[in-house]
């Protein structure tokens, strides 16, 4: 009885976590898992993630708001420069930084990198999670975790939790949100109840068809393609139980050879684009969407400030 009170009593928090790690450490896939609904793309392919998403998780006793930074890396374009502008920035700003480790992998330099780089960040609490524990035994997860916990002490920083977590299992990932709250500051909320992200709908739009575009294609081609969504309408003299939103976007890539890559044979690849984007989008607008899309040419937009600016970076 004492304790239900004292819990009733207790402050409420709100605040910002980050989530850090090396490309495809699993950091999207726990965002949307935490939020219950997909508001970061993922990938198998690394750096998939290039805009900071925000998503919301609600609980009665706090509001715990989850900033999904690009991985760092070594740049070699301005935009990898600019990325990892995004995330220094992001770092400096957060309450608490949760670092993501993948347990089927050992930790390697880019872990180190990027441990090395949190450690200078001295007054922000850091959880280690140890993501993707339903690709590894157990003995190997517990080999992860001494591993990490060496590593705090070699840099002289303290993990203020260390947490193993399996997102596509559904396994500990509430655990995760239980262990950064109380890492937050007291306050009210800073986000109306309900709402999931602060993206606007035509970003999360563009990320969806990116999301479907990066699907299936050669090697070289994820970091070449970049989508702008240039109009969301209503369609006009539709009855009011029959909507339809009329989308248009552009797919750019860098170069006139990657075009064949895009469309495929007959324009079939640019159609499973389409049809596997639309289903998603259609899911997050709650409309039926008609999507109008079209490749064209930005070249090397990867390294030309002004293509980048057009293009939302």
């Amino acid at each position: 009885m004492s304790a239900r009170t004292q819990e009733n009593n207790a402050p409420h928090r709100a605040g910002f976590a980050c989530f850090v790690g090396r490309p495809n450490a699993g950091k999207s896939t726990l965002t949307n898992a935490l939020v219950g609904q997909k508001v970061a793309i993922t990938s198998n392919r690394p750096q998939t993630t290039r805009h900071t998403v925000r998503g919301i998780v609600h609980r009665p006793e706090a509001q715990l708001i989850l900033v999904d930074t690009p991985g760092l890396h070594k740049p070699r374009t301005l935009l990898g420069e600019r990325l990892n502008d995004v995330v220094r920035t992001t770092w400096a700003e957060v309450d608490v930084i949760g670092f993501c480790l993948p347990a089927d992998q050992k930790l390697g330099p880019g872990d180190r990198f990027i441990a090395k780089e949190l450690a200078g960040i001295k007054k922000t609490p850091k959880v280690a999670i140890v993501t993707k524990t339903d690709l590894v035994d157990s003995k190997t997860l517990a080999e992860q975790l001494i591993a990490i916990d060496r590593l705090g002490k070699e840099l002289g920083m303290e993990w203020a939790e260390i947490v193993p977590v399996s997102a596509v299992g559904g396994k500990q990932v509430q655990l995760v949100a239980d262990l950064l709250i109380p890492l937050l500051p007291e306050g009210p909320m800073l986000y109306p109840e309900g709402d999931l992200t602060d993206e606007p709908e035509q970003v999360m739009v563009a990320e969806l068809i990116r999301e479907a575009a990066l699907e299936g294609v050669r090697d070289e081609l994820p970091h070449s393609i970049a989508v702008v969504v240039e109009e969301m309408l209503p369609r006009e003299d539709r009855p009011a139980d029959k909507p339809l939103l009329d989308i248009h976007a552009n797919l750019y890539i860098e170069r006139p050879s990657q075009k064949g890559i895009i469309i495929g044979p007959k324009g079939k690849r640019l159609k499973e684009v389409g049809t596997k984007s639309r289903k998603h989008i259609e899911a997050l607008l709650g409309t039926p969407v008609f999507l109008d899309l079209h490749v064209k040419v930005a070249k090397d937009w990867q390294r030309d400030p002004k293509q980048l600016r057009k293009l939302g970076f």
